[in-house]
């Protein structure tokens, strides 16, 4: 009996491998061999009338990879036998879908039914973040699409802009995350805006946040003042670049949302030390969230004949 179950564990740990094993930079290198040149044109042309378009890209992906790991799901709209994931309150106002859509577009046109959704939102991201001055990482594929949707997954799974720094670790703690993925991935904040409605209760002035500079606080209640949808950008300094002034801003309490701030701001915890290493060198920064992106992207992918490629990323085959 303790052999068979020495030998499930072991075959266990075998096929999860096996199925990170299965990801590689090279998997389109025969089938679609300008995979990469595509997507990144196709990026770089959304970037030209959207500086939010990077940010869109990387919100997507990551928000794919949290909930089942990353096998596009968070695409699927909702259709017969699929409860979208877009219904959770982490996805409310998620955008993106016709850079997407514009990808998939001319990868079909390019190598018809061979690159995965899944695999696009991870290419997307890379060229997202160094067309604008972000570091490039070498991307793994080979991924497929998921056939179904988790809408209480990405209910209960996504992180949330009101959650603490432990809250924070144990999400991302349960897809295999640690504290430097957290803050290097949080670092993705350096672009991008967030709404009012999702920070604005740090700016109540019976009960100022201590962890907000007094200054920025005041700009920030005039800027909201109109409406709780208003978009600010999450940088204040360089906004549209991504460089490491997301972590000085952290150092100066000029975190937008507070679960950005928390990451320096909580005494005691790791997250400050290395908020201050990647403030410190932004090559750190850079190497690190390369780093990180790729062990997101290593979240329980569907690979071998699991799943399928789908045509339209919004609709299963």
């Amino acid at each position: 009996m303790v052999s068979f179950k020495v030998a499930f564990l072991l075959f266990v740990g075998f096929m999860v491998g096996a199925s990170k094993a299965q990801l590689c930079p090279t998997f389109y290198d025969d089938s679609c061999p300008d995979v990469s040149d595509i997507v990144r044109g196709v990026v770089q042309q959304a970037l030209e009338t959207d500086d939010r378009a990077g940010a869109r890209l990387i919100r997507l992906h990551f928000h794919d990879c949290f909930v089942d790991g990353c096998d596009g799901s968070v695409l699927l709209v909702n259709q017969t036998g699929v409860v979208s994931e877009l219904g959770a309150p982490g996805n409310a106002n998620i955008t993106g879908f016709n850079i997407v859509d514009d990808i998939k577009a001319a990868l079909e046109e390019a190598c018809p039914g061979v690159v995965s959704c899944a695999d696009i939102l991870a290419l997307a991201s890379v060229h997202a973040v160094s067309l604008v001055g972000g570091p490039f990482w070498e991307v793994q594929l080979g991924r497929r699409d998921r056939r179904r949707a988790n809408l209480q997954g990405a209910i209960n799974g996504l992180p949330s802009p009101f959650e603490n720094v432990q809250e924070l670790k144990e999400k991302f703690g349960r897809v295999g995350l640690d504290s430097t993925d957290l803050v290097a991935l949080s670092g993705a904040h350096t672009f991008g805006r967030s709404r009012c409605r999702f920070f604005d209760r740090r700016l109540n002035v019976s009960s100022p946040d201590n962890t907000l500079d007094a200054s920025y606080a005041t700009q920030l209640r005039q800027a909201c003042a109109s409406s709780r949808d208003t978009f600010l950008n999450l940088d204040p300094t360089t906004p549209d670049d991504f460089d490491n002034n997301y972590y000085t801003n952290l150092q100066s309490n000029f975190g937008l949302l507070g679960s950005d701030q928390v990451l320096f701001s909580t005494p005691g915890e790791d997250t400050v030390d290395i908020v201050n290493m990647f403030a410190g060198s932004e090559q750190q920064f850079f190497d690190s969230f390369g780093q990180s992106m790729i062990n997101m992207g290593n979240i329980s992918p569907l690979t071998g004949d699991q799943g399928e490629v789908r045509c339209n990323c919004r609709r299963l085959n």
